[in-house]
This record gives C-alpha cells, structure tokens and sequence, in this order.
C-alpha cells in the first residue's frame, strides 16, 4: 500500500486546521501558503472534507474552513479511507465480500487479510490531534 501525495496532503490540511483552530474559518489561501501546496489541489481535498462532515466552510469575507469536531476524534484511518478509499493491500479485500474466484484455495489470503488488519488498526489508533501533540513535542516528521 502507497498512500497517495493527495493522502498525505489531506492529513496536513486536518493537522493545519487543528494546529490553528480558534473556532475562526481559516482561508484556504493560508493553509494553502502555511503547507507549500497549491490552493487549487486543496480545493479539491477540503470539497471531500466538507461533504464528509470533517470541516465547515463559509464564504465571503471572514470565511474558510474550520474543523467541526476536535482534532481528537478524526482518526487517519478514517481520513485516509476518505480520500484514497480502501487501504486494502489486494484488490480481492476492497470489498466487505471476497468475490475473487481464487479465494477458498488462496495460500496468500490470510496473509492479506492480516496486514490489512493491522494497517487499519495502526491508523485508527492515531488521530489528527495525537500528530498536533507530536509536533509541539519537538518530534519533527514529514507528511
């Protein structure tokens, strides 16, 4: 599994709207600068946010994007399941059923089946403010 410049670039809008949360919108146009990343490419992460319920947006003057929840109940599990879809390591796991024809006999399926176990575990035991408090901890990490 690779995530995505799109999925590491989601988790940093979160992980910027958390660090500068004062329950003002924030303009795009200063994340976008704050996170060296174009404003267009984030309009088309934060359209995905806002549709989900991650974040609010207003418009006009004084408008952006804010969180509606604390940072603390957005896991990245949930985040990047929401912008790259499933983070299953096969194809024959993108689905709640296996319909891969191969799958009663297949010698690797377990093996699948518990690393897409644990990647799902190890991303939803992270949320958005476990990575803000990270940061103010001095512990410096890319996205």
């Amino acid at each position: 599994m690779k995530i995505s410049t799109r999925g590491r670039y989601a988790l940093r809008v979160l992980i910027d709207l958390a660090e500068h949360n004062t329950g003002e919108f924030i303009p795009l146009k200063e994340i976008a600068e704050r996170q060296g990343i174009s404003e267009k490419y984030l309009e088309s992460i934060i359209v995905v946010f806002s549709r989900a319920g991650y974040v609010q947006g207003q418009r006009g003057k004084g408008g952006g994007y804010r969180l509606v929840r604390d940072a603390d109940s957005y896991t990245i599990g949930d985040v990047l399941r929401k912008i790259e879809g499933s983070l299953a390591p096969v194809a024959c796991l993108d689905s709640e059923v296996n319909t891969c024809p191969r799958a009663a006999g297949c010698k690797t399926l377990e093996m699948w089946q518990k690393y897409y176990e644990m990647t799902n575990e190890f991303f939803d035991g992270i949320t958005v403010a476990d990575l803000v408090r990270r940061g103010d901890a001095g512990d410096d990490y890319m996205i």
